[in-house]
């Protein structure tokens, strides 16, 4: 085992000992990482505009929340 940066290098034989799920797990991670790179954080560097701070600020404080469901049965999403 080595790494390279903060990744860690799996051997052969490392690999070939995960199970499906792991092996599964580890493969999402890497195409969530290449992704990232990829694509990265077009929100990066900007600046939230007084008004949208104002109304995230409101809607924090509020005591009342919505589950995923209820947001996508409103917006009429099936998921």
């Amino acid at each position: 085992m080595h790494f390279v940066g903060r990744l860690r290098i799996l051997t052969p034989m490392e690999i070939s000992s995960l199970t499906s799920e792991q092996l599964k797990e580890l493969v999402h991670g890497m195409v969530d990482d290449r992704l990232r790179e990829l694509i990265g954080d077009p929100d990066l560097g900007l600046q939230l505009g007084e008004a949208l701070r104002a109304r995230l600020k409101a809607s924090l404080a509020e005591r009342s929340r919505l589950s995923g469901e209820e947001v996508a049965e409103r917006l009429g999403l099936r998921w």
